[in-house]
């Protein structure tokens, strides 16, 4: 690919690291890899490098980077990747970045960056109040009122991190694919779909009722997104979402890097 100025957009989770490259505001791939804290940067660079050329894309041609984390010790980590494979020094989306948010939340410092950058990307395509709802590793709910703040929101155990315990900790009850059962209604009668019952509609019941309780602090006409690796499934199954974004994390760094953003080594070449 011979077309120069893109932005890599890394957004590193617990469990799973989302890349995405950006020309302007068109996103050209997107790539997810496992998190692995004992990965070092040459290794994490060999795997980014590679799926990149895999998509016929030149490293060469990246200009600029942004980076989000939630796993602290991998903020080092892939600022490296981003110096020694890329020439670039990446945007570390944290404390004194702009986002274009006004946080509402007792100690902003606490809110994660890929809350903050879901309501970016959310409030950019929908207009508000907003109800975001990650389906990831953990169970978030956020909440961006009328007047476009971050309010706040609730975090509950992911629908993995809660099936695992409860496949680690029951001797009697062996591991399933997350998915909707093949029954008819929610009555499971073999110990495989009353444990995809009790997950999947579950779950699926925890969003609509939180998705609810939302709406009644801040309005019921607030659009409900959701995102995250199980957003499918289950936000289609709890029939309260309005949208599915998989990738709003990354489009949230390409609009906080663009706020940001300053003369790219291709100007000062």
């Amino acid at each position: 690919m011979n077309s120069p100025g893109l932005l890599l957009a890394i957004d590193v989770g617990n469990t799973s690291i989302a890349i995405g490259v950006y020309r302007g505001a068109d996103r050209l791939v997107t790539f997810r890899i496992a998190t692995d804290q004992d990965n070092l940067a040459d290794e994490y660079a060999m795997l980014v490098t590679g799926l990149l050329r895999a998509s016929d894309i030149d490293a060469a041609d990246v200009r600029a980077a942004v980076l989000s984390s939630t796993v602290p010790p991998l903020i080092q980590t892939f600022e490296a990747v981003c110096r020694r494979y890329f020439g670039v020094t990446p945007l570390v989306v944290g404390t004194g970045v702009k986002t274009g948010v006004r946080v509402r939340y007792d100690n902003p410092r606490e809110v994660g960056p890929d809350r903050i950058l879901h309501a970016v990307a959310a409030l950019h395509r929908y207009k508000p109040p907003l109800i975001i709802v990650d389906l990831g590793t953990a169970l978030v709910f956020d909440a961006v009122s009328r007047e476009g703040d971050y309010l706040g929101g609730a975090i509950a155990p992911g629908i993995g991190i809660a099936s695992q315990a409860l496949f680690s900790r029951a001797a009697m009850l062996h591991r399933v694919s997350l998915q909707r059962p093949t029954i008819e209604g929610a009555i499971g009668r073999n110990t495989v779909h009353s444990m995809q019952s009790g997950i999947f509609f579950g779950y699926a019941e925890m969003v609509a009722g939180m998705v609810r309780r939302f709406k009644s602090d801040i309005g019921e006409d607030a659009t409900v997104i959701a995102t995250g690796g199980y957003a499918e499934g289950i936000a289609q199954e709890s029939g309260v979402i309005d949208h599915i974004e998989p990738d709003l994390n990354l489009d949230g760094l390409r609009l906080v890097h663009d706020l940001n953003q300053e003369p790219s080594k291709e100007a000062r070449a």
